[in-house]
């Protein structure tokens, strides 16, 4: 076998390793979730709640809730065995006082960790049951905290995400089942018939009556406590009234004081807890079949939707695109250094792939939302670079250098990373607030300004690859020179039309909303600055004031610009648009425009 030949069978192999591992990735992904002794925990997470206003299921209340705790979703048992979310759920809301032993809780200040005499631990996860012998420690802490942020120190941040972290645990431990009043939960609904039968059989007026009287206005006032802290209703309405409201469990059991009937689903949940607690999962079984029939009976289509959406959090695609995404960039880098036509091509299939599993991830989210695909931050962020890809593959496809893919992969990993973080913040499908509650402007104005904001950061990151690869790499030859010249005007051209046309779309809806096409408002003026960006890079470039490389750090300036609009804006804190603030995401702004300072002026350097 020749030299030539066998570098070919060699280079097969490795393209095929490639896709190979793509592919493990992918499968990795899309299994069934299992778990132990027959437990059918996946039917739990499928039930419908209703949060927000909107009905989701368990499983969404469960990973979101995790989230917001422990910074991830999943968590770690004392023998290190990882389990899923809806495992650590179950048992919180089934039995919570199992559930206090488990290290859920993160922690990452050391001086918060050794003030709950933690000294010299490493360990960064903390259960409720180590936590709550220092609630008086905590607590009188807490109250020297200031409320002005700019004010407060690490330790305070930390002090309040703690603080913040426990109620959250405390109010989705009782969703379902109330605190063991009696007992357990079907010991609290038995006695509460029994308080029933002696008031039905007692002399008004007599002891006896007053006596069950003052155990109702106990019981109510308990119950009133956890309709108060309720962020959830699991309750749906009856059969005969399914376009009625919702009812958190302390508010079902408040209507049970007026009408004496404890609601069946109620009583369902019960069962269920009972059947956890003693470990017994063919009752947990059988409980969840009578549950499922109970909601099937009394719930609307949108309750339909919860198995899908169980499923997509299962698939996570948007979590798999960014693994993608990353071993697209290292192909794409790769074909720099040699074999470039194979590998790029290479680059260019996975980008296809990644591409798929994104726009997957879109379209389930329009479907279980009922909205267009951009409704507040996070949707934003993973939109950004969705809208970027098929120009990617467009360019990539008629270069074939990698550049184009590269970029790509780079928008994609950096924008599916700034929506992880922003999942920390809750629901990531949480509807709007009222003035934005208006499904055509968010199906015209707010994705044609994002896709403007999509192609300002395209021609901004090839043109970042194009100084790096020149300054660090060797140079570009004059082919490659042309090819990115040419992608970078395209995506500038593309960016001043759509930045335009939804700037002008956001000025008539901010007319219709607030009665003013333009009030000088930080966002409105983001939107403008990047139309004008645009419009001078155009304007060098048609005058042939900037050379190849002026465009190209006159682009990266764009992404400093876009970025500031994007996300700066809402960190002033003033505005009408002044929404999905993360006070973290600051010193990441800042590390971003940095980068990009940096290598505009490498490419100086190079001029």
């Amino acid at each position: 076998m020749s030299l030539l030949s066998t570098l070919k069978t060699v280079r097969g192999w490795v393209i095929l390793g490639i896709f190979i591992l793509a592919g493990l990735f992918f499968l990795k992904d899309v299994r069934s979730p299992s778990y132990p002794d027959n437990w059918e925990l996946g039917r739990l997470a499928a039930l419908p709640v209703q949060e927000g206003g909107r009905i989701k299921p368990v499983d969404t209340i469960a990973r979101t809730s995790l989230m917001m705790i422990a910074g991830k979703q999943t968590y770690r048992d004392a023998n290190g065995s990882k389990h899923d979310a809806i495992e650590w759920f179950a048992e919180l809301i089934l039995n919570p006082q199992s559930a206090a032993n488990r290290q859920v809780f993160r922690i990452d200040h050391p001086d918060l960790v050794g003030l709950l005499g933690f000294h010299n631990e490493e360990r960064k996860y903390f259960s409720l049951a180590e936590i709550s012998p220092h609630f008086d420690s905590l607590r009188e802490q807490f109250a020297n905290v200031p409320e002005e942020s700019h004010q407060q120190t690490t330790f305070d941040k930390a002090l309040i995400k703690l603080q913040n972290s426990i109620g959250l645990y405390d109010r989705v431990a009782y969703i379902f089942v109330p605190p063991p009043f009696f007992g357990n939960a079907q010991g609290t609904y038995q006695m509460i018939d029994r308080v029933f039968q002696d008031r039905a059989s007692a002399e008004p007026g007599s002891e006896q009556f007053e006596t069950v009287n003052n155990a109702l206005r106990l019981f109510a006032g308990q119950f009133s406590q956890l309709a108060q802290g309720a962020h959830v209703q699991a309750i749906p309405p009856a059969v005969d009234n399914l376009a009625g409201e919702w009812e958190s469990l302390g508010g079902s059991l408040l209507t049970t004081i007026q009408s004496g009937a404890i609601d069946p689903v109620v009583e369902g949940w019960a069962e269920l807890s009972v059947a956890f607690q003693n470990s017994d999962p063919f009752r947990f079984s059988a409980a969840l079949d009578k549950l499922e029939s109970l909601y099937d009976s009394r719930t609307d289509e949108r309750a339909a939707k919860t198995d899908f959406e169980t499923f997509f959090n299962n698939f996570a695609p948007f979590y798999y695109s960014m693994e993608l995404y990353v071993l697209i960039f290292i192909v794409a880098a790769f074909s720099w250094m040699g074999w470039s036509k194979p590998l790029a091509k290479t680059a260019f299939w996975l980008l296809m792939a990644a591409f798929l599993v994104h726009t997957f991830g879109m379209v389930a989210r329009i479907y279980i939302q009922a909205r267009p695909p951009v409704t507040n931050l996070y949707s934003s962020a993973i939109f950004v670079s969705w809208a970027a890809i098929p120009l990617c593959l467009y360019l990539e496809r008629r270069a074939l250098n990698g550049i184009a893919a590269a970029a790509a992969a780079l928008l994609g990993f950096s924008t599916l990373i700034i929506a992880h973080h922003l999942s920390f913040s809750g629901d990531t499908m949480e509807m709007m607030r009222a003035v934005l509650d208006s499904n055509f402007w968010l199906a015209t104005h707010v994705p044609t300004v994002t896709l403007g904001y999509s192609a300002t950061f395209l021609a901004g990151l090839i043109a970042f690859l194009y100084i790096v690869r020149s300054t660090l790499f060797g140079g570009v030859d004059k082919e490659t020179e042309k090819l990115a010249n040419g992608m970078v005007y395209g995506s500038v051209c593309f960016a001043l039309l759509f930045s335009f046309v939804g700037t002008v779309l956001g000025g008539i809806w901010a007319d219709q909303s607030w009665g003013r096409f333009w009030g000088w408002d930080p966002k409105e003026n983001g939107a403008l600055m990047i139309v004008l960006w645009n419009a001078v890079v155009l304007h060098a470039r048609w005058g042939k004031a900037a050379s190849t490389m002026g465009i190209m750090q006159l682009a990266i300036v764009g992404n400093i610009i876009t970025a500031w609009s994007w996300f700066g804006t809402n960190m002033l804190g003033v505005g009408l648009h002044s929404y999905g603030f993360m006070d973290a995401a600051f010193l990441w702004l800042m590390i971003f425009i940095l980068s990009q300072v940096l290598v505009i002026l490498l490419g100086y350097k190079k001029t």
